[in-house]
C-alpha cells in the first residue's frame, strides 16, 4: 500500500515527505495506522548518523494508532484495538529468554539495522528497500511490526500521549522503579530536564523519595519539574558548586542519582553527588568520559549502572505506565 512517510537520504539531511510503498504484514506482524509518535532524541541522533544505521531510513520509534489488519500467525490481538509500539527483540536469545528483551542480543541489529525480525524491510520508493528503525519507522501514516514490538493499551487514553511511553518515559520512569527502586524516604537527584529526567522525577515521587532534586539549566523547565514532583531544583546557570548544593539539600549527598545528558563534567557530578554506597545509574549516550575511579566510585563504595530503556518489558511495563497516569 502506499503510504506516507518522513524519508532521510543522508547524513543530517533534513525530512522529505512523500509517498512510499509499505508491504503487507507478514508472520506475526500487524498494519498499525499511526495516529500519533513521540520525537525522541534517538531519532536525531540516528539522522546524524552518531548511530550508523542504513540510508535511506524512515525514523520513528515511539509510535502509537490503532490496528488494521493482522498477518498470519497474530494472536491474542484484534482489528481496532489500540497499541502502543516500543523496541524490536527476537526473542530467542538467552537475554530474551531471562526476561531481558531491552537486553537482547540482537537488539543492534533489530532496531538500528534498518530491517525487521525476518531480516527483510516493509518499507520500499521505485523498487529500493528504505530501512525501518526500531522495527516500525512511525513517521508515517501506517507502519507494519511485528507483535514483540506492540502493547495493547486502554482505549479511553488518548493515544497522542501514548507514543512516548515506548522509548523515552519508560526509560526515565523504568530506571526508577525496574532498576534502582529507591527505598521510602530516601534521596535521588536527575540531572537533565527533558522527558527522560522529567519520567524519572515522576516515578521517584511515586517511590516516596523524600528528596526529589532535578538539575538543570532552563529555568521554566526548573519550574516543571516542581510541579511533576521535584521537591528541590538545581539551575547549573546559577550555582558555582552543583554537587556542594546537592551535597548541601541532602545532609551528606544522595542515594541515588539519575544521568540523562550523557555530558562527561555532569556524569562526574552525578557520581560526586552521591553519598556513600550510593548509585548512579547512566542513561545518556556518552563517550570517553575521564573518572578519578577511587575518588569518585570506589573509595566511598558507590555503584555505577549503565540502563537501557528502563530495564522494561513494554507488555508489563506500559500498561502499568498507564495506571498510573490514570
Amino acid at each position: 500500500m502506499l503510504i506516507k512517510a518522513a524519508v532521510i537520504y543522508e547524513k543530517g539531511n533534513e525530512f522529505s515527505i512523500e509517498d512510499v510503498e509499505l508491504a503487507e504484514p507478514k508472520y506475526n506482524e500487524v498494519l498499525v495506522k499511526i495516529i500519533a509518535t513521540g520525537v525522541c532524541h534517538t531519532d536525531a541522533v540516528v539522522r546524524d548518523q552518531l548511530i550508523p544505521t542504513p540510508l535511506p531510513i524512515v525514523l520513528g520509534h515511539e509510535g502509537a494508532g490503532i490496528i488494521e489488519k493482522l498477518g498470519h500467525g497474530v494472536t491474542g490481538f484484534e482489528v481496532g484495538d489500540h497499541v502502543a509500539i516500543s523496541f524490536s527483540s527476537c526473542g530467542c536469545c538467552n537475554n530474551c529468554l531471562e526476561g531481558h528483551v531491552y537486553l537482547c542480543e540482537n537488539f543492534n541489529e533489530l532496531n538500528f539495522g534498518g530491517i525487521m525480525n525476518d531480516k527483510t524491510t516493509r518499507l520500499s520508493k521505485d523498487n529500493k528497500d528504505i530501512s525501518t528503525l526500531f522495527g516500525q519507522s512511525s513517521f508515517a501514516t501506517y507502519s507494519v511490526v511485528n507483535v514483540r514490538n506492540i502493547t495493547k493499551v486502554d482505549k479511553d487514553v488518548d493515544l497522542r500521549l501514548v507514543g512516548p511511553l515506548g522509548c523515552g518515559v519508560q526509560t526515565g520512569a523504568g530506571t526508577v522503579l525496574n532498576r534502582l527502586k529507591p527505598e521510602f524516604g530516601s534521596s535521588i537527584v536527575v540531572f537533565g530536564c527533558g522527558s527522560v529526567g522529567f519520567s524519572a522525577i515522576m516515578a521517584a515521587k511515586l517511590t516516596g523519595c523524600s528528596k526529589i532534586i532535578a538539575v538543570g539549566r532552563n529555568a521554566e523547565k526548573l519550574e516543571l519539574a516542581k510541579e511533576l514532583g521535584a521537591t528541590h531544583v538545581v539551575n547549573s546557570k546559577e550555582v558555582t558548586d552543583v554537587v556542594a548544593e546537592i551535597k548541601k539539600i541532602t545532609n551528606g549527598g544522595a542515594n541515588y542519582s539519575v544521568e540523562t545528558t550523557g555530558i562527561p563534567e555532569i556524569v562526574n557530578q552525578s557520581l560526586y553527588a552521591l553519598r556513600a554506597l550510593g548509585t548512579c545509574a547512566i542513561l545518556g549516550v556518552s563517550g570517553d568520559v575521564n573518572i578519578n575511579v577511587f575518588n569518585a566510585l570506589m573509595g566511598e563504595g558507590k555503584s555505577m549502572i549503565g540502563v537501557i530503556e528502563g530495564d522494561s518489558v513494554p507488555q508489563v511495563f506500559i500498561p502499568k505506565m498507564i495506571q498510573y497516569y490514570k
